[in-house]
């Protein structure tokens, strides 16, 4: 089978009628594994994936990112004992080129995405296979439940969960079944990948966004049920917060400039936000440091809403002040990196390699 050009969406060859064929009749599922760098989380990863609870079988695609750590050595044990898990080298490192490897070496006719990181539930594969079955939808995903380990993490954690951190909700919770822009670890039937193209390779971030968009541009729909869900260990720094956003800011102008279609307001904020604290820094001279009540008056809203939203979503009382100070780091990061990418794009004829 040979598929378009990475990133070139054409028409869907498969049906409502056949995707839904295709979920009930005992299905064999290629599970696609994403990784670099794994060693803490893979094992479980896969024997989570090994265990799972439903009628058919599958095959455990770990696509390696060229690890240094033990994540190879883990991954070549387990192999050794079970001949469902294959591993897979990913010269290229970053998250498309491991999937589009994994789909071209995929035997099934339904293809579930699970990252290293993740904890999934046991009817995890039988509750894709649903949705599947209930939509003949081209995508279904579903939650993705925030975690966190130690302070930082867990503070990070319902940060990254909160409205008033990510701007809209989405996938980060649960919700009734409905038809969405893009969902969290989206699964696919495997013909349906080729059909648009596979992952565009030059998204560092969001890919997923990228693809689904392709997806619903040549009639694709992407379906969200509650029933799915899976755990993802979130950063345990701010600095890792910071950069993560950073680069999340950044690919959004990308994803843009390919996509016009997907701009939301919501996601200018933080650029704004950004500017706001600034731009005053720059008329002081002027205005002396009567130029500065804006920044702080809205450094003191941004608190008071910080505060707010903790006591909102149920977080202990240590942990208000440093949510507080991760939103800050959030929207920030997330802000510098669209407003740089915003700056530099007319300069660049393509995506940078943000990994270096």
């Amino acid at each position: 089978m040979t598929s378009r050009e990475s990133g070139s969406a054409g028409p869907i060859t498969v049906s409502a009628a056949q995707i839904r064929e295709l979920a009930t009749r005992a299905p064999f599922v290629s599970v696609v594994i994403p990784i670099r760098q794994e060693e803490k989380y893979i094992a479980s990863a896969i024997d989570a994936v090994l265990n799972q609870e439903f009628d058919g079988s599958c095959e455990v695609l770990i696509v390696d990112g060229m690890s240094t750590d033990r994540t190879r050595e883990i991954v070549g044990a387990i192999a050794a004992r079970d001949p469902r898990v294959k591993l897979l080298d990913n010269p290229g490192r970053i998250v498309p080129t491991a999937m589009n490897v994994g789909i071209r070496e995929a035997r099934g006719s339904i293809v579930v995405r699970i990252d290293g990181h993740c904890r999934i539930p046991r009817d995890y594969i039988a509750s894709v296979l649903q949705a599947f079955r209930e939509s003949g939808a081209e995508c279904v995903g579903g939650a993705m439940v925030a975690e966190g380990e130690g302070y930082w993490g867990e503070v990070i954690a319902g940060a990254t969960s909160s409205a008033f951190g990510v701007g809209g909700v989405r996938f980060h919770g649960h919700g009734q079944a409905r038809y969405m822009d893009t969902v969290y670890l989206g699964s696919y039937p495997r013909q349906v990948l080729f059909d648009v193209g596979l992952y565009d390779e030059e998204f560092v971030r969001n890919q997923d966004d990228e693809l689904n968009c392709r997806l619903r541009g040549v009639g694709g729909r992407v379906y969200f049920s509650s029933r799915i869900w899976a755990a993802y260990t979130c950063r345990s720094s701010l600095r890792a917060l910071a950069s993560q956003y950073y680069q999340y800011g950044w690919w959004k102008v990308r994803l843009y400039r390919k996509h016009p279609g997907m701009l939301r307001m919501r996601h200018t904020f933080p650029s704004v936000f950004l500017l706001a604290l600034t731009l005053p820094l720059l008329i002081t001279r002027w205005f002396g440091w009567k130029a500065l009540f804006v920044p702080l008056g809205l450094l003191a809203l941004h608190t008071v809403f910080g505060v707010v939203s903790g006591i909102a979503e149920g977080a202990e009382g240590e942990k208000i002040p440093g949510g507080v100070l991760a939103f800050l780091v959030l929207h920030l990061s997330y802000g510098a990196g669209f407003l740089f990418a915003l700056v530099s794009a007319p300069f660049r004829g393509s995506a940078d390699d943000l990994g270096r």
